[in-house]
């Protein structure tokens, strides 16, 4: 909607909803901008601590999207009026933990009174203006290196309907509640500026997206369309959780599944032999997904190995072609 309304024109905004990017970004020095970014949902898991370090993990995750360090946040509630205000603050503690180990400082929020509970935050954070990393700059021969499974929306449905195994709960949470801090530190610290200069690493990270709530080919698309490219996945390396394609053949099917699917679909060919328990997750929203990163060929091996070092359990997925149609062909 806001794309049908007028443009404001401000020559400080270098990042806005132009191209669908994770958080805006606006200059205010010639060496500093804000990225700022805001994310609410509702319970997508049972107990209230663990909800609120996975809305956090999940706001946190578009600044470190951007290439940015989130620096500060304020809480989103929407609460019932006669609500147990100790699982409100619950909610609120495991949010906090997580803000903490981001080192983002809670100096605020708003609440009102909701019959269903939602929760978030909006994250400022801050990035040189040359180091901005958006979907708009990944290049033909570029590889995509991915940093989380797929798989949270299947399993929080099937956790939804109390069919879920332990197990596979266990392994959503731990993905849902694990920074991309690691990741884009890593990024940050060995990655070449635009102006090329010689202090930096020579990394060459073009673009790079979190995988969120449309999904792996709906992000990669909004990738593919700003940069006038188009994608090769590799349906063989992509990680899945625990238990995702149980889901998938149990039709534990959340409602976003269907709308990603009926949106994008259009733009992607597969290869014939993949299942459709895999094609489906591909449209599965993501709930703090990993980061998709376009880093130059060259320098791919040397980027994996420095996030695995880090404890990011990165996978190389794909690659970037040039622009044609499909969109994004995913291949065995």
């Amino acid at each position: 909607m806001l794309g049908k309304l007028a443009r404001q024109h401000d020559a400080n905004v270098l990042v806005g909803f132009d191209y669908a990017d994770d958080a805006g970004v606006y200059r205010i020095g010639p060496d500093n901008a804000l990225v700022q970014t805001v994310d609410f949902f509702t319970p997508i898991v049972d107990d209230p601590y663990t909800f609120g370090q996975i809305a956090a993990t999940n706001a946190l995750s578009d600044v470190y999207a951007m290439g940015g360090r989130p620096l500060t946040s304020l809480a989103l509630v929407c609460f019932p009026e006669k609500g147990d205000l100790e699982v409100l603050e619950r909610i609120l503690a495991g949010g906090l933990s997580k803000m903490m180990e981001a080192n983002c400082t809670i100096i605020g929020g708003h609440s009102i009174r909701d019959e269903e509970t939602k929760f978030g935050y909006s994250v400022t954070g801050t990035i040189h203006p040359d180091r901005v990393l958006a979907n708009k700059g990944a290049q033909a021969g570029d590889r995509l290196i991915f940093t989380k499974a797929v798989g949270t929306g299947v399993i929080s449905t099937a956790i939804k309907k109390g069919t879920a195994k332990q197990s596979w709960i266990d392994a959503a949470v731990a993905s849902m509640t694990m920074l991309n801090k690691a990741a884009a530190e890593v990024i940050s610290g060995h990655r070449t500026r635009r102006n090329n200069s010689a202090a930096d690493s020579h990394w060459a990270i073009h673009a790079m997206t979190d995988i969120t709530g449309f999904g792996l080919v709906g992000h990669s698309r909004e990738l593919a369309m700003a940069s006038g490219v188009s994608l090769r996945l590799f349906a063989g390396k992509i990680p899945v959780l625990e238990g995702a394609l149980d889901c998938v053949q149990a039709n534990y099917i959340p409602g976003g599944l269907k709308a990603n699917r009926e949106f994008a679909e259009c733009v992607v060919a597969f290869q014939q032999g993949i299942s459709d328990e895999l094609k489906t997750l591909l449209f599965d929203p993501q709930t703090a997904g990993g980061l998709l990163i376009s880093v130059a060929s060259d320098d791919s091996a040397d980027l994996l190995q420095a996030l695995r070092a880090a404890g990011v359990p990165a996978v190389e997925i794909g690659e970037v072609i040039p622009s044609d149609k499909p969109l994004i062909f995913v291949s065995k």
